[in-house]
């Protein structure tokens, strides 16, 4: 009995996420107390204690159809997952472009970040899910999100 090769294709690498856009999330989540950055299965993550903040990857629509839909210039999409309070996940989401709801979770949305974005806006909402995932006495510590203007 033979054995046919199964060829695995990788997953995204933080290498796969531009660096300017890197750059913007690490500047934002270095100012949330005792969030830390790892490498995730796919792309970059950011945690407070074992709870994902904000989670920035670049996939394969091909792999993943949910992302073909969001295909920039026939590239693949950056893409940034966050939580948000549940009675404000249906207000974002409906705006459409950059934000929809990501498909797992109760209260996970995902945002096409690039040129269009609105860093500012980034900021608040990596807040806002910091907010949802972290222990009250650390959210207390947080000036709020006109810190990250």
């Amino acid at each position: 009995m033979s054995q046919a090769a199964v060829t695995v294709e990788p997953m995204s690498s933080p290498a796969d996420v531009p660096q300017e856009i890197l750059d913007r999330l690490r500047s934002i989540c270095r100012r949330l107390p005792e969030t830390y950055e790892e490498p995730a299965w796919i792309g970059v993550r950011w945690r407070i204690r074992a709870r994902t903040v904000a989670h920035v990857y670049t996939p394969d629509p091909a792999r993943s159809p949910v992302y073909a839909e969001h295909v920039v210039d026939g590239s693949p999409p950056t893409v940034l997952t966050f939580r948000t309070p549940v009675d404000e996940l249906l207000g974002l989401t409906a705006q459409g472009f950059p934000y929809f709801r990501a498909p797992w979770g109760h209260n996970v949305a995902a945002a096409i970040l690039g040129e269009h974005t609105d860093w500012a806006e980034i900021a608040e909402l990596i807040t806002d899910s910091y907010g949802e995932m972290a222990p009250k006495f650390l959210v207390a510590q947080i000036a709020g999100p006109s810190t990250y203007r």
